[in-house]
């Protein structure tokens, strides 16, 4: 019997039964992608945070410490590849004769390195100039003393005769920050930055020079053991985390006091884990809806095949079917609808993956893809449950032989209109999304070398109901504009019905149920269209800001402490090819109360043409406002928003800094250094600025700096360049200048900033997304508004009958698709316009800076305009044709 009945099906309702499986494949097709997906992209960054790390472990030795004892402690933990000792020493400083002139540095720090040191960490080091091996000066020490490969420095040895070695080369310390971490001192404690001089010797000349300071000044020598491990870790950045930090505490507690770990590795896993969570937020916020999307287009196919089903079930039940077999009936079809398109949809997700990452699991290891797999296939099946077989046996317990007889669109409006669900869904909505945007909510919660993370999930619930209200309110407002405002729509049809206007009017107005259904499932594609594009297009477009407010400008020309570099050399460097602007930047420190912090001097008239300042970056005002505040007071301050906190600094208020005058470098509390009291007049705050930190600086005017300070120096060059050609302008420079300055383009820089949510998943997911989007919007445009004119043949056939001609029945059809395609595509843009500010909001710390305004993909947005309008133009056009049929033929198919 079941067989019997399921060839049937396939034979005269095949159509539908093939819509009806595609909305399934289209559903587990979206999650197995998107799933595989997400798992292969925490995988990425969990390998990307690891190579990003020279040295995994730093294990510094406590006084008193045997090295051998605690390197052979630390060589014998798990997943350790290597473990070398390297020697640290601290110089009153280093001197330099050269060209008849002598240059001094301040303190000193001297790093004795093994053999093979360069090979077991080779992202620690990078040369710029000589030999790789031997005497090598950092970058910085190097402009400082004037040094280049051959030159001889002098290494000044408190209690010792001096002593001096020959440079073999220059190279800069990419992380120097974390080989000069104090190993143990919470992140408040830490160095404000690297030190300036840094020399690096071969492990037997440390030996040789500088070991005997252990016996008159112990305190200026010390050790630390640098470890590379294993980077073989669990695929997710907070199991990874969890298991480095787990180890890194065992060898804590394997040294007993004779060391202290400094987890580079582990650091460098606590940010990623962070952005694998809102990876999943993303997967949440912009993947999902899409499946439920296709459940409900699944939903609509079946409900447009809801009358004949229940004439076929009374026929049934006059024939003796019990409740039992029409149970039996409607479970056989939904399980072959959710095995086939199941199986479609796992067929589709592989080809999917081989096409566009070249991989059919995304890249993902064999297990998690599995997993998403197994959850994709459920989740068909379950579509196919919910939406075939419960409506089916809800039918089967409650349709009568004279129900089954009495068109759909006598019935009466759902019961949910009367009560106002969707009013009460975008209110709910309203609330949760004015607590989960507000100042002091966050979404995340990842306290620094915590293991636990906190994540709110009730922010996922204020754009959700609101989605699911906007859908809702749109069958709401469509059912009203076809009831009430039938004399509207009559006089809106008329260019399409003529003298049939009133009737077309009163066609959809007894209709207006299907023709809602139709109008909220295409405002809800369209919506979710229009979010997902916006939001990923904000991404992108903050991505790049980010990048830019790093660098500063397309390429930047970073000037070492110390360079006597003024505004005039920007002559020179606008007449590299490709330069459009040069705008120079002084950088100095100043001291506000206790607390030193950068002080940056612009030229006001020409920074925001050189930077493409944007309004975000400041706050009170915009950002012409502001830096034309500069231009009008000579002694003007932009303070950020942390300081004006702490010092409670209001609009006006003169601000006394404290400001070297002899160079750019910061004075200590109790030093000599020269230093000058200025007073600044504060007028407005700054958030974020090119090349400043993100916590706490100044910004004020360069002419004004410069005649405090006495000295015109230049801290960094903003160079323009069109946004064309930066890597080419960039590597013109650095021939140009050598190793006296350091410079850095925004191609490059752009890979480097951010997150690695920013690099890796986004583009991935945004591709997968947009697609399916863009079918999805085309599905619930033209197919469930072709079926639902397709099962309405049987009226089609009683007006050809009565004496309809074809341009008749075509104006009925058109008019319907007219007031289909345009309230969808109306109300539908509307609701993803709010849903796109939505998720901005709520996902604020996903974007770094947050946006001054949204990013809008009009050539997207108007592909699936067109697209959807395409394809109810061919669902017009087949149901058109098919009216011409001959009337009786049609009848007896109905």
């Amino acid at each position: 019997m079941i067989r019997i009945w399921l060839a049937a099906v396939v034979r005269r309702h095949r159509w539908r039964l093939l819509a009806t499986t595609l909305g399934v494949t289209s559903a587990v097709a979206l999650v197995a992608a998107l799933g595989s997906f997400l798992s292969a992209a925490e995988a990425t960054m969990t390998t990307r945070a690891a190579s990003q790390v020279a040295v995994d472990w730093q294990v510094q030795l406590q006084p008193g410490a045997d090295l051998a004892e605690v390197l052979a402690a630390t060589a014998a933990e798990p997943q350790v590849r290597q473990a070398l000792p390297v020697d640290f020493a601290t110089l009153p400083g280093l001197t330099a004769t050269v060209d008849g002139g002598t240059q001094t540095t301040g303190a000193a720090v001297i790093l004795g390195l093994p053999d093979g040191y360069a090979q077991a960490f080779p992202g620690q080091t990078r040369t710029l100039a000589g030999a790789d091996h031997g005497v090598l000066l950092a970058q910085q020490t190097a402009a400082n003393l004037h040094a280049e490969p051959g030159t001889v420095i002098t290494l000044e040895r408190p209690g010792l005769p001096a002593v001096a070695v020959r440079v073999d080369g220059v190279v800069d310390l990419p992380q120097a920050n974390s080989l000069f971490q104090k190993v143990g001192a919470p992140p408040q404690a830490q160095p404000v930055a690297p030190p300036d001089n840094v020399a690096l010797l071969p492990e037997p000349r440390f030996q040789q020079l500088l070991a005997p300071l252990a016996k008159t000044r112990p305190d200026l020598i010390g050790s630390q053991i640098h470890v590379a491990r294993s980077h073989t870790l669990p695929a997710a950045p907070a199991a990874a985390f969890t298991q480095v930090t787990a180890a890194a505490r065992h060898l804590e507690a394997a040294l007993a006091g004779t060391g202290l770990v400094g987890d580079n590795l582990g650091a460098a896993l606590d940010a990623a884990r962070s952005d694998a969570l809102y990876a999943r937020l993303l997967f949440l916020f912009l993947g999902l809806p899409a499946a439920v999307l296709a459940g409900l287009l699944t939903a609509a196919v079946t409900a447009a095949g809801a009358p004949r089903r229940r004439r076929e079930q009374a026929t049934l039940r006059t024939r003796g079917a019990s409740m039992r077999m029409l149970s039996r009936l409607a479970g056989a079809e939904a399980a072959l609808i959710g095995t086939v398109g199941a199986g479609a949809g796992l067929a589709a997700a592989a080809l999917i993956g081989r096409t566009a990452f070249g991989s059919a699991a995304f890249g993902a290891s064999g297990a998690d893809a599995a997993v998403w797999l197994v959850a994709a296939a459920g989740a068909g099946l379950l579509i196919a449950v919910v939406t075939t077989l419960l409506p089916a046996r809800r039918d089967a317990r409650t349709t009568t032989v004279h129900s089954a007889r009495t068109p759909v669109s006598r019935a009466r409006d759902p019961r949910w209109l009367r009560y106002g669900i969707d009013i009460q869904l975008l209110l709910a909505s309203a609330l949760v999304f004015r607590w989960t945007s507000g100042a002091n909510y966050a979404l995340i919660l990842a306290p620094e070398g915590v293991a636990t993370i906190s994540v709110n999930y009730w922010a996922l619930l204020g754009p959700t109901l609101f989605w699911l209200g906007s859908g809702l309110l749109t069958w709401r407002l469509t059912t009203l504009l076809l009831g009430r405002g039938r004399p509207l729509m009559a006089v809106a049809l008329r260019p399409m019905t003529g003298q049939l206007s009133t009737t077309a009017a009163a066609s959809l107005t007894r209709q207006r149920r299907l023709v809602a259904r139709s109008v909220a499932l295409v405002a809800l594609a369209v919506s979710f269209a229009v979010s997902t594009a916006t939001f990923n297009a904000t991404y992108r477009q903050q991505a790049d800001v980010d990048a830019r407010l790093t660098n500063g400008a397309d390429v930047t020309v970073t000037e070492p402490p110390g360079s006597t570099a003024t505004a005039s050399a920007a002559s020179d460097l606008s007449a590299v090819p490709g330069v459009r602007q040069v705008e120079p930047v002084l950088h100095r420190f100043a001291y506000v109360g206790a607390d030193l912090q950068d002080l940056y001097g612009v030229r006001p008239q020409t920074i925001a043409a050189a930077t493409s300042l944007q309004d975000a970056y400041f706050a009170g005002g915009t950002a012409a406002t502001l830096i034309g505040r500069l231009a009008q007071q000579k002694d003007a301050v932009l303070v950020s928003a942390e300081t004006v906190k702490d010092y409670q600094l209001r609009p006006g208020d003169t601000l006394r800094l404290r400001l070297p005058t002899a160079n750019g470098t910061p004075t200590t509390a109790g030093g000599g250094a020269r230093a000058r009291t200025v007073a600044f007049r504060y007028v407005g705050v700054v958030k974020e600025f090119p090349t400043a930190p993100k916590d706490s600086f100044f910004v004020a005017n360069a002419d004004y700096v410069a005649q405090a300070t006495g000295s015109a120096a230049v801290g960094a060059f903003l160079i323009d360049t069109g946004g064309r050609h930066t890597g080419t302008v960039a590597a013109a420079l650095r021939a140009k200048l050598g190793t006296a300055a350091v410079v850095t383009d925004l191609s490059t820089v752009r890979g480097t900033v951010g997150s690695s949510l920013t690099s890796v998943d986004l583009s991935g997911l945004t591709r997968v997304e947009l697609a399916f989007a863009l079918a999805l919007a085309a599905t619930a445009a033209g197919l469930v508004f072709g079926l639902s004119l397709v099962e309405r043949r049987r009226m089609f056939s009683i007006a050809a009958a009565l004496g309809a001609r074809r341009r008749h029945l075509a104006g009925f059809v058109l008019a319907e698709a007219a007031t289909v395609l345009c309230t969808g595509l109306l109300l539908g843009a509307a609701g993803g316009w709010v849903l796109s500010n939505m998720l901005v909001k709520v996902l604020t710390g996903v974007f770094d800076p947050p946006p001054a305004q949204l990013a809008v993909p009009w050539a997207y947005l108007a592909c699936v305009a067109a697209t959807a309008c395409l394809a109810v133009a061919a669902a017009t056009i087949v149901v058109i044709r098919q009216t011409v049929r001959p009337s009786i033929s049609m009848l007896r198919e109905s």
